[in-house]
């Protein structure tokens, strides 16, 4: 009965109009996200010799990103979407296409070090406005629930789909060639989006009063923001700790097997998720989803067999897509809508640094005392979230 409703609900979802146009549309466009930082590292060590060079400017490039996430999102609010996009458009991919200039003759390093840091800039908030897109053209929570879920699994499938383009690149042809597969779709994302419906829900007011602090005078919007932020931590943690498990247990192909059955397991917990009908309200449902993570990632700590930690990984990836979509949810309803755009740019923002930060702190942790610790980083993480979902219920 339950996977009846749950059918029923996508099926009235994806009889909306222009819904599949947008849903395909954000499936094309965001695959970039998904490539950009597995192409950047094969590309840049390749042409640099380092691969410490090429690690350090791919994290230039996500800070440049994360900094530059809310001013866009600003900006989105009070002028629209179009010119921005259109910026963004033509800056971004010439950015990547100059990338190609050390191919040919010698330049010093500070040139990459500045289109990294202008690609990360100006990358186009295709995630963010789509986000925006459900938020502004579905009013009801059910269907809301049902286009945040598939978003999440989209979002999923980009990280799947996007290193395997690069994989299968990568092992019949050069860098040169990955990195171009990688700047092609960069060049044709905006202009596909423009094309497609979405744009055209995208609302703005340039009247309307703001506050200069915008989103972040809400206080329970603020509490989902740094709940989002530990949760990003723990989902760092784990892609450190699964290739830390594969390089230390001497079978580098684990991490590429358990890094995917994570996505895979969080792809499908999305469209379970966006199925149900839960009586509860989200931040009852939310702590459930999260004590649950933070117990199969506490189970990681003890986990030596790679095919159990492969269940649970599985398991884990299955309560992430659900818990992203649900923090996702109340973003959206503690917006108002004169902040939408930027609100979900802070909520980028802070995935991209939680993300950043369980990685930075579970690579010195997993050297001093091993890869158990990076998975105890993870649940902590997920701990932290915890209680602050149970206070976020009490306001």
């Amino acid at each position: 009965m339950p996977l009846l409703k749950a059918r029923d609900r996508y099926r009235r979802f994806l009889q909306e109009p222009d819904v599949r146009a947008i849903l395909i549309t954000a499936l094309i466009t965001r695959l970039p996200v998904g490539m950009s930082s597995l192409a950047f590292l094969m590309y840049l060590s390749h042409v640099t010799g380092s691969l410490a060079f090429a690690g350090a400017h791919v994290g230039i490039y996500l800070v440049a990103m994360s900094v530059a996430a809310p001013v866009m999102g600003r900006l989105i609010d009070r002028f629209g979407a179009r010119f921005l996009l259109w910026v963004t458009g033509i800056v971004y991919p010439l950015a990547l296409w100059l990338l190609f200039l050390p191919v040919t003759m010698p330049l010093p390093h500070g040139f990459i070090t500045a289109c990294m840091a202008v690609a990360g800039i100006f990358c186009p908030p295709l995630i963010v406005l789509t986000r925006a897109v459900w938020r502004y053209r579905f009013e009801t929570p059910d269907l809301r629930q049902a286009a945040f879920s598939l978003d999440a699994v989209l979002t999923e499938l980009n990280f799947v789909v996007g290193p395997m383009l690069i994989a299968f690149t990568l092992a019949f042809a050069s860098p040169e060639w990955t990195f171009l597969l990688l700047v092609i779709f960069a060049t044709l994302s905006v202009p596909l989006f423009l094309r497609s419906p979405a744009v055209r829900y995208i609302k703005h007011d340039p009247d309307v009063e703001r506050h200069w602090l915008g989103p972040l005078t809400e206080p329970r919007l603020l509490l989902v923001f740094v709940i989002s932020t530990a949760i990003a931590m723990a989902l760092g943690t784990l892609e450190l700790g699964y290739t830390a498990f594969a390089t230390r247990y001497g079978e580098s192909f684990w991490a590429g097997i358990l890094i995917a059955f994570s996505s895979i397991g969080s792809a499908t917990g999305g469209l379970i998720y966006g199925g149900i009908h839960f009586k509860s309200k989200v931040e009852q449902h939310m702590t459930g989803l999260f004590a649950a993570l933070f117990l199969f990632i506490a189970l990681h700590t003890i986990t030596s067999a790679p095919g159990l930690l492969l269940l649970l990984a599985v398991a884990a990836g299955m309560l992430i897509a659900p818990s992203i979509t649900a923090l996702t949810l109340l973003t959206s309803r503690y917006t108002p809508e004169r902040y939408t755009a930027e609100s979900f740019t802070w909520s980028s923002t802070c995935i991209v640094s939680g993300l950043g930060i369980g990685m930075a702190l579970g690579g010195p942790l997993g050297e001093w005392y091993g890869v158990p610790a990076i998975f105890a980083l993870g649940a902590a993480s997920v701990g932290v979230s915890l209680v602050l979902a149970l206070w976020l219920r009490r306001l």
